[in-house]
């Protein structure tokens, strides 16, 4: 054992009766401290609670005083206006009369009451008669005021701030039972401050401010008075921009609002009283907003100043007091701990300089020095004494304890064995990779799986550096330098496996601590990431492709060809679309189309492989783009697709179908530069090819009537955007007449376009192209959005509106939801709305068009079959199809009267709708004789140049304004 040396013994000492001394005056003061801030701040939170009591209270009976001032003010004005004598003169519209009617209680109004101001309105809002002053530098909106209790027939009240805070009231003058004109009253508030400060016994202040000043705009409203000399006047407070109309004792309070104003903003004082001090005194300060309209620039505030600095002052004296008498008890507390420690401490000074003794093993000096006459009582000292003595005689027992202490060593080895048995079989059995790295990157250790997953062992692990085994590139990612040793991070990397497999591992390293000369140890953990990898890119494919047939997709078509047509690119775009490809679905079904689509894309791929990029764009249509490709090329690549298509041939359900394409060819840069000229060019040339019985193919012409063509085609496409941008369509209605009454409450919308000279154009210019160019259904919005519109101010007549839909619209996911919401917001009844498709649109492709037609007919609205009879299976689809209306062809109906056919077919289609439940309309009935044999086929409508030629919309709702006003009267 170490015994004191002289450096231990010439330290400086403090006495335990002193330390104690000093602890317990720490803690006293802080005691006596915190007691006496306590103190002081309940007594303020109280004094706070109780001024913020009275100032709820003050502002309460302010607001009641206003309220009944502007009762009063109401009742006098409604007095007045209950004047028979003021009614009729208003009635009559006279100002002399009116002038006459008030001038006898105008000076009581004026002298008694204190009302400044009195106008008289007739209906028209124009004044008859004024008296008093009005607020200066204000405009009341009197026109408005009148025009509301006109129409009310109840009286205005409110407040309006500027130079003066006053109370208007308008109240309507009657006569015979009806309203005439408005008497309006207005009366200042500065006389109410003389009520308020007797009743809240301080001094108060009348504050109009710009709404600036208090947070809420930063209008300007009116400069602030000035004098004379053109200095803002003394009521002017440029820091609150506001000016006081009344304050009491001028002389004293004056500088405090100053001071004040300096001080705090003025929304501070609307928030509760605010505290502040001025020239050795403190004051209560606090503001009561009276007006609250947004619209006007200027507010006003009752201003309650209060002398508080006795209140102040009186829990100042009290903490003072309280903190006098904490300190006079700490100091009366030290006195007598130091009388109760003096003696026990001599003793214990005496015990420590006898305990080193037993390092020096005096045990017989030591107990010779403690022997003690026993005392009556004894305390912790006497128990110490007694323990030093008892130490003695142990001592001998410490061998027996550093003993133990060996043993205990060796069992706490044993634990920590079993620990690292337990962490090994965990690293073993952990279906992770597991591994550590030195400074250097060397790997130090390995878990069984990390073995299993590199097909290598542990001793072939052991030694390599971790970048060389598992930071490959992979896949285009950089290869990542080595995480720094003292920060965790994570990377991804691609392991070659023993058995030359490879696999993705992400990887999580972090610093091993408290490794002493090996600081700088990583642990590594890795996830064998490899499928989930693999899904991603999967999952990247499919973005790309289009999902039937495995090709690529229009999007990524489009984009390929946007990069290819760079600067001194050549290439060749072929569009190709199948004929009769919806034979094969009416005949055979969607599932036939679909693997003709599946055919047609595997022959396309395996004749073409590398050397063209091949996309499916929607539907029948399939696009090739050739890079790098001249004319010839291209002739030789659509005649290799053509022998290609001709050897698919495929029977289901007993039929037989092949694969027959019409192949359009666009080359760049010779028929244009951009993806939107060359994909309208390649579809020019399609329909080229389709006139072409001789050649399946057409390599577009670089004539000119072929590059007017396509450049007509072009503008027709910018033609139509530009419209739908700048609204630059128009909507004319055609009739269609009950064939039972004669009667008109039908209409069908159609659409024009304002050609550049004025002239409107007629659809058949411009549909055709929309449908090509994928425009057609953002132009059925168009039409959709405006209809309704049309539909939500005929529909009071009793009046239907038919609407057109294109077969692409069918195809819209969001036709349904675009329909409810466009409803919804145009407030048209939808069961007078009806939607009209095609037969040939309905029936290409069936599932979807009774599906689309279902939801229109959820949403409450009617549908319609279009151009009905032209397509061989109508009759069998009629009946499947939720459609409330047919329309038959008029094909049939233009030669009705001369030939035997048409009117066969006119009436089978009349007698099996009917059957089905369903109204019939028939189209182009452009003579008179048609009506009665149409009505005797039971057809319901008619339509057509006879009953009415399509015009403009605007001349359809004057048609029934007129109706409705004659109706009316």
């Amino acid at each position: 054992m170490r015994l004191p040396n002289d450096s231990d013994t010439e330290r400086p000492r403090i006495s335990l009766t002193w330390r104690a001394i000093a602890l317990t005056s720490l803690l006293l003061l802080g005691i006596a401290s915190v007691f006496t801030l306590i103190s002081h701040d309940s007594l303020t939170e109280q004094f706070h609670q109780s001024r913020e009591s009275i100032y709820q209270s003050r502002q309460r009976e302010f607001q009641q005083v206003i309220a009944r001032s502007n009762d009063t003010l109401t009742q006098l004005a409604s007095l007045a206006a209950a004047s028979d004598r003021l009614g009729a003169a208003v009635r009559a519209n006279s100002p002399t009369r009116v002038t006459l009617a008030i001038d006898p209680v105008w000076p009581t109004l004026q002298l008694d009451v204190g009302v400044d101001e009195m106008r008289i309105f007739n209906d028209r809002g124009q004044v008859l008669a004024a008296r008093g002053q009005p607020l200066p530098g204000d405009t009341p909106p009197f026109d408005g005021w009148t025009r509301q209790v006109m129409r009310k027939e109840t009286p205005l009240s409110t407040l309006r701030c500027l130079q003066d805070c006053r109370q208007y009231t308008v109240v309507p003058v009657l006569a015979g039972g009806a309203s005439v004109g408005v008497v309006v009253l207005s009366r200042s508030l500065a006389d109410l401050t003389r009520y308020a400060r007797s009743m809240a016994q301080s001094d108060v202040a009348l504050l109009v401010a710009e709404r600036y000043s208090a947070g809420l705009s930063s209008a300007a409203v009116t400069p602030p008075p000035t004098t004379a000399s053109g200095v803002p006047g003394e009521r002017y407070l440029a820091a609150w921009r506001g000016s006081l109309i009344t304050l009491t004792h001028q002389d004293q309070n004056l500088p405090i609002l100053r001071d004040a104003a300096r001080q705090a903003p003025l929304s501070r004082l609307t928030e509760g009283p605010w505290n502040f001090a001025h020239r050795g005194r403190t004051y209560e300060l606090a503001a009561v907003p009276m007006n609250d309209s947004a619209e006007f620039p200027s507010r006003g505030y009752l201003l309650l100043i209060s002398d508080i600095t006795e209140q102040v002052e009186a829990i100042r004296r009290d903490t003072r007091h309280s903190l006098t008498i904490a300190l006079l008890g700490w100091l009366a507390a030290e006195g007598l701990l130091l009388l109760i420690l003096w003696r026990p401490m001599a003793r214990l000074r005496d015990l420590a300089v006898l305990l080193p003794r037993l390092a020096q093993r005096d045990f017989d000096g030591v107990q010779r020095s403690l022997a003690r006459d026993k005392r009556h009582f004894t305390d912790e000292i006497d128990t110490l004494e007694r323990t030093t003595l008892e130490l003695a005689g142990q001592l001998e027992s410490l061998e027996h304890a550093v003993s133990s202490r060996d043993q205990e060593l060796t069992r706490r080895l044993a634990e920590l064995s079993v620990e690292r048995d337990f962490v090994s079989g965990l690293l073993d059995t952990a279906r992770v990779l597991i591994l550590t790295q030195d400074e250097q990157g060397r790997i130090t250790l390995v878990n069984r799986f990390t073995e299993t997953v590199t097909g290598y062992d542990a001793d072939a692990l052991m030694g390599r550096r971790f970048a060389e085994l598992f930071r490959h590139e992979h896949h285009g990612h950089e290869r990542l330098p080595l995480p720094p040793q003292e920060h965790a991070s994570q990377e991804e990397g691609e392991l070659l496996t023993a058995r030359r497999e490879s696999r993705i591992i992400a990887w999580y390293h972090a610093p091993i601590p408290g490794q002493g000369q090996h600081a700088g140890t990583l642990i590594s953990v890795g996830l064998d990431i490899t499928e989930r990898k693999r899904a991603e890119e999967r999952l990247a494919w499919l973005a790309h492709r289009d999902p039937l047939t495995d090709l690529y997709n229009r999007r990524f078509f489009q984009d390929a060809l946007e990069r290819a047509l760079t600067i001194d690119a050549q290439g060749a775009v072929l569009f190709l679309d199948l004929d009769q490809f919806k034979e094969v679905n009416e005949l055979s079904g969607h599932n036939a189309g679909d693997q003709l689509l599946r055919l047609v894309a595997r022959a396309l791929a395996g004749e073409l492989e590398d050397e063209a990029i091949i996309a499916r764009l929607g539907g029948d249509e399939f696009s090739i783009l050739l890079e790098n490709a001249d004319a010839h090329l291209a002739c030789r690549v659509a005649e290799r697709i053509v022998r290609v298509l001709e050897e698919i041939d495929f029977s289901t359900n007993g039929r037989r179908h092949r694969a027959v394409a019409s192949i359009g060819i666009a080359l760049y840069p010779e028929h244009g530069s951009s993806q939107i000229d060359l994909m309208a060019g390649a579809d020019l040339a399609m329909y080229k090819a389709k006139e072409n019985s001789s050649q399946r193919w057409h390599l577009l012409s670089t004539v000119v009537h072929s590059r007017e063509e396509l450049r007509q085609r072009v503008y027709w496409v910018e033609r139509i955007r530009q419209a739908l941008r700048e609204n630059d369509f128009e909507l004319v209605l055609q009739p269609i007449r009950r064939l039972t009454d004669d009667s008109i409450r039908h209409y069908e919308a159609l659409l024009r376009m304002h050609g550049d000279n004025g002239a409107l154009v007629m659809p058949g210019l411009f549909i055709p192209i929309a449908e090509r160019s994928g425009q057609i259904v953002e132009l059925d919005r168009w039409v959709l959005r405006e209809s309704l519109g049309l539909l939500a101010r005929l529909q009071r007549h009793g009046v239907s509106l038919a609407v057109n839909l294109s077969g692409q619209s069918l195809h819209d996911a969001n036709l349904t939801e675009f329909l409810e919401r466009t409803l919804v917001e145009s407030g048209a009844d939808p069961q007078r709305l009806i939607l009209e498709v095609t037969e040939t649109a309905a029936v290409t492709d069936f599932a979807t068009a009774r599906g689309v037609l279902q939801g229109i007919r959820d949403l409450g609205c009617q549908t319609a079959l279009d151009d009905f009879g032209v397509g061989f299976s109508s009759f069998h689809y009629l009946g499947q199809l939720p459609a409330d209306y047919i329309k038959i062809d008029g094909s049939f109906i233009q030669k009705l009267l001369d030939s035997p056919e048409d009117r066969l077919i006119v009436k089978a289609i009349a007698d099996i709708a009917n059957g089905f439940g369903k109204r019939t309309i028939a189209e182009f009935v452009d003579q008179a004789r048609m009506l009665p044999l149409l009505e005797q086929y039971g057809i319901t409508y008619a339509q057509g140049y006879y009953i009415g030629r399509p015009v403009p919309a605007s001349e359809v709702l004057a048609i029934w304004r007129r109706r409705g006003a004659d109706e009316h009267d």
